[in-house]
């Protein structure tokens, strides 16, 4: 499977074991919504930057992922303060992209068949009940991981492309030749699937 965000290096970060990185954002995560004063949040803030940075990632990596964010962070931050001041719209948008960073970091530093293996243990006792496969949701999880990152990857080569000849304010120029890209994509996978009788 591709790495698309994993960060080969030996920092404290990459050596913890991956289901305590995801235990730690799980917590993380429900702790910055129980946050409410912006001056805590822009600290949980500094710390996921700080925990980003330690990875050894570079810049221009770490902006390409985010570079898309900034418009729905934007979007909410005017919705929030709209309708709820300015103060909850600071909070809003420190606490969205505070998780973000947490995330990023952990993305960043754990391989994503580690991810996937602490998934599929965690699913195990509820496989033994007959609720759920667990191999299943881990490939659906793995295809899902592997698969984002090319549909934006291809989304931005379309735009880019239509920009050249001109088409790049026409959203149905963008979104056809991408639907039929990511089609043609998942028929390749289903077909692999089935040959592996899986």
């Amino acid at each position: 499977m591709m790495e698309p965000l994993y960060v080969t290096g030996d920092t404290p970060l990459h050596r913890l074991p991956a289901w305590v990185k995801l235990l730690a954002l799980m917590a993380a995560g429900a702790g910055l919504f129980l946050l409410r004063d912006p001056l805590w949040l822009a600290f949980a803030f500094g710390v996921s930057v700080a925990m980003v940075w330690s990875t050894g990632v570079a810049a221009a990596v770490v902006w390409r992922q985010v570079r898309g964010l900034l418009w729905v962070l934007l979007a909410v931050a005017l919705f929030t303060g709209w309708f709820q001041g300015p103060i909850e719209a600071l909070a809003v948008v420190l606490r969205v992209a505070a998780m973000v960073g947490l995330a990023l970091a952990v993305t960043l530093s754990t391989r994503t068949s580690d991810l996937i293996a602490v998934c599929e243990r965690t699913l195990r006792p509820l496989e033994r009940t007959g609720l759920v496969d667990a191999e299943k949701v881990a490939l659906a999880l793995a295809l899902a991981l592997r698969f984002v990152p090319e549909i934006w990857r291809n989304f931005q080569e379309i735009r880019e492309a239509q920009a050249a000849r001109g088409l790049g304010a026409n959203p149905v120029a963008l979104i056809v030749p991408l639907i039929v890209l990511t089609l043609k994509r998942a028929q390749e996978v289903s077909e692999a699937i089935d040959a592996r009788s899986f």
